[in-house]
């Protein structure tokens, strides 16, 4: 119940055996009008199909009446028994990218989201027996793997910037990914080469919800920011006119200048100055 390999004839020198035989039956016949020397024709006729070609990155498995063979890798020109059914399946690396499906992530968002997969097979005896059709199996394992993989993580997350989502845990999640689809499609052989999220959006019912709310919290993180710098400026400014001895301004005065300086640092706008004419106590 594994895959084990095989070892054909050449075809060439099988041709060659086909060749004398359907010469000698042809020959034969037309001159000594023997037609038993038929016989030696449809030997020849019945051999003929048993020639197959095994491509580069190619194999052939090979079934005798229920009865698994082996499997032939090795390309080149080959003959078996014609009573021999022979599947060809393919090495070759093979890209996959599934359709955008739309499901709910960790905390219930719709989302919509595809898999980039590259694939080949490995086992061809598991490609060939343990499942139906091995490049459908890889689809529909692909989607329910997708799927799970969107219960598991939030799409993003504004309270807490250490969780992983599928925003922002590229190599978590896309490794989560990869290992989940390895488990699935290791009974059909299949080794997966590399698997990663080729498409994630919101879903379109809440994609300008979203969007604002991704603002909104950008906003926020820039007043934040800008808010922690005009202290600091403001608290600098205090100390070095209090160091060079500039001025010396009572509580009041510097409450004014810190609502002054926090209004021109924090505003959106430029401040217009505005020139006092009159005494500092004016």
């Amino acid at each position: 119940m594994k895959e084990k390999s095989f070892s054909p004839l050449s075809g060439y020198l099988m041709l060659l055996v086909v060749l004398v035989f359907m010469l000698a039956g042809t020959v034969g016949v037309l001159l000594t009008r023997n037609l038993y020397l038929l016989w030696f024709l449809g030997i020849g006729l019945f051999l003929s199909f048993g020639f197959f070609f095994v491509n580069p990155n190619d194999s052939v498995v090979l079934v005798l009446f229920g009865d698994y063979k082996g499997t032939v890798k090795q390309n080149g020109f080959y003959w078996v028994n014609p009573f021999f059914s022979r599947k060809k399946i393919s090495l070759r690396a093979r890209n996959f990218d599934s359709e955008k499906i739309k499901v709910n992530d960790k905390v219930g968002n719709p989302i919509q989201i595809g898999v980039i997969l590259v694939w080949q097979v490995k086992d061809t005896f598991k490609a060939a027996f343990e499942v139906d059709n091995y490049e459908n199996f890889v689809r529909i394992q692909s989607d329910s793997a997708v799927r799970t993989l969107a219960g598991l993580y939030p799409y993003d997350n504004f309270d807490n910037e250490n969780e992983v989502t599928l925003r922002s845990g590229h190599t978590e999640v896309n490794h989560a990914l990869e290992e989940n689809l390895k488990n699935r499609l290791e009974i059909a052989g299949i080794h997966v080469v590399e698997a990663r999220i080729g498409y994630l959006a919101y879903a379109s019912e809440i994609a300008g919800a979203m969007l604002r709310r991704q603002q909104a919290a950008a906003v926020v993180a820039a007043r934040f920011k800008i808010v922690e710098g005009a202290v600091s400026m403001v608290q600098m400014a205090l100390e070095h006119l209090s160091k060079e001895n500039i001025i010396e301004l009572d509580e009041e005065r510097k409450a004014a200048m810190v609502s002054n300086l926090m209004v021109v640092l924090c505003g959106d706008k430029d401040a217009s100055p505005v020139v006092n004419a009159g005494t500092l106590h004016s």
